[in-house]
């Protein structure tokens, strides 16, 4: 063989390899919202496990913090350089869908895919008739209660009202000590829905026809009454410190009777503290027995812009069998949002999911309206300058309603 012929082989071999080597390097971006320390080990677990039965796809799994993760995927977006998947909070849907940003799936989507959720938590994904997005992550909101704080304050049952629980945190405080009855956020991501909860309750509605419902009389007896569990002493003090974390790092050091938060609170208590003695309850009613709880979805989402769009919605499908969803929702404390996944013993015989699953027949979800985390920031503002006492409730309420119809405008 001359030496021209073993060239010609040579290269032959190595266009081969190239060829071969450009097949498997398919790579599907995904950027996940950090849940937990368990959700980056179930994601690349997850993307170990489809490599495996797809080798011609990598799966590169990028994971970012909740609380930076509007901010970094707005400036990825801007700069043409975000993942070809991306979980992101359902309510900033909307104004992707509006700008094009996001990609419909329904040309993947086969009736048997669909079959497999539980509807109300599919449904807020679906807009103008089509499915943009798929429910990642599912919860409502509930009220944690200390069983001990309460036994040793003669409460026999978690407060069935608003009145109620002013009783029961009075109880509390007479106790004494460094233990508070109203474990109360005032900071960060969710500190208007801390505030919801009592407006829903007194029967208020975030938008009524278009025009905010900050001013109703619910509203103004919301702030009044929650700014009275913090002048009276029966919050912790400085509650516009306190993020939802830290008010669930509370509730887990004993330092506060309640906290309303969602299920993935329970998996924490087992694992950071296991000897808590708590119980799970409704949110209190308000005087006309309205009850109020906020129903959540996260979304995963494909970008309009990806260039891998078939290997991307394989991965969707992947994490969306009732394998799969199963592992992750055990992991992550969430509820399920696979209808088969529903029927496991561990979530339908798991006494603390029964309470949320109850609740979800009434549950409240972000309005889905254009400029939604504007309005949400508005309020938390208004919320935060009445807590301080540097607003008088009525006043504020009626200003920031004032602020958040120009926004709906």
């Amino acid at each position: 063989m001359t030496i021209r012929q073993k060239i010609c082989l040579l290269a032959g071999a190595s266009l081969i390899a190239f060829s071969t080597s450009a097949l498997a390097e398919t790579t599907v971006r995904v950027t996940i919202a950090e849940y937990s320390k368990g959700t980056g080990p179930y994601f690349e677990e997850a993307a170990k496990a489809f490599e495996a039965a797809n080798p011609d796809t990598k799966i590169q799994i990028e994971v970012v913090p909740w609380d930076n993760l509007q901010q970094k995927l707005t400036t990825d977006i801007s700069a043409g350089a975000n993942a070809d998947l991306s979980i992101i909070g359902t309510r900033w849907l909307l104004d992707y869908v509006k700008e094009g940003i996001v990609a419909p799936l329904d040309d993947h989507i086969t009736p048997d895919f669909k079959a497999r959720f539980i509807d109300t938590f599919l449904s807020p994904s679906v807009m103008n008739g089509k499915v943009y997005g798929l429910p990642i992550a599912a919860s409502a909101r509930a009220m944690y209660y200390n069983k001990d704080i309460f036994a040793k304050a003669g409460i026999d049952t978690p407060p069935a009202t608003w009145a109620d629980f002013k009783t029961d945190a009075e109880k509390i405080k007479k106790l004494g000590g460094e233990t508070y009855g109203f474990g109360l956020q005032g900071k960060e991501i969710e500190t208007d829905v801390y505030f919801y909860y009592g407006m829903w309750s007194n029967g208020g509605e975030i938008v009524k026809d278009g025009k905010s419902g900050l001013d109703s009389q619910a509203a103004i007896d919301t702030a009044k009454l929650y700014k009275s569990f913090i002048d009276e002493g029966l919050t912790q003090p400085g509650v516009t410190s306190y993020s939802r974390e830290d008010v669930q790092n509370l509730f887990k050091q004993g330092k506060v009777a309640t906290v309303i938060t969602a299920p993935f609170l329970s998996n924490q208590i087992k694992t950071e503290a296991p000897n808590l003695k708590y119980g799970v309850a409704p949110i209190p009613a308000g005087p006309s027995g309205d009850k109020g709880t906020y129903g959540v979805t996260d979304s995963i989402v494909l970008f309009e812009n990806s260039k891998n769009k078939e290997a991307a919605w394989k991965f969707l499908d992947f994490i969306f069998t009732k394998e799969q969803r199963t592992k992750f929702d055990k992991v992550e404390g969430f509820l399920p949002v696979n209808a088969e996944e529903a029927k496991d013993p561990y979530f339908a015989d798991n006494a603390d999911l029964k309470v949320f699953t109850s609740l979800l027949p009434n549950a409240r979800f972000a309005p889905v309206i254009p400029g939604w985390e504007d309005i949400a920031q508005t309020t938390s503002n208004a919320i935060q300058k009445i807590y301080l006492g540097q607003g008088d409730p009525e006043a504020t309420l009626k200003e920031a309603a004032a602020k958040v119809n120009e926004t709906l405008k």
